[in-house]
């Protein structure tokens, strides 16, 4: 029979092996800590200009030149919704049986008093 000491230990030993277990990950959460300065970068001294790394100039050109290449691609493009296509057919359709679409009012006849 175990005694209650050796039953207490086996239950402490084996809850902080649980407690202790880590399925994702292997250790402390690493991140940047907080530095106070914008993007953790501290501001150069007065008088020097910032210098900037190879790939900023890239990402500038990339992200604008997409965004300017997009908005003219969709100022251009083509008409493709069904309204339009059902008029273009309406219009077709009575031009071939000789009727007018487009509204022209009638002289109005002479009023007799």
């Amino acid at each position: 029979m175990l005694s209650s000491s050796s039953l207490v230990r086996g239950l402490r030993a084996s809850s902080s092996r649980i407690q202790c277990k880590r399925f994702a990950s292997h250790e402390a959460p690493q991140y940047n800590e907080p530095s106070g300065w914008l993007f953790g970068e501290k501001p150069p001294p007065p008088g020097q200009k910032r210098v900037k790394e190879d790939w900023e100039n890239v990402w500038y050109i990339g992200m604008f030149g997409t965004m300017a290449f997009a908005t003219v691609m969709l100022y251009y493009k083509p008409d493709t919704s069904v309204q339009s296509w059902a008029l273009q057919e309406a219009k077709e359709r009575m031009e071939a049986r000789g009727e007018k679409y487009q509204y022209e009012p009638q002289p109005s006849p002479p009023s007799t008093s």
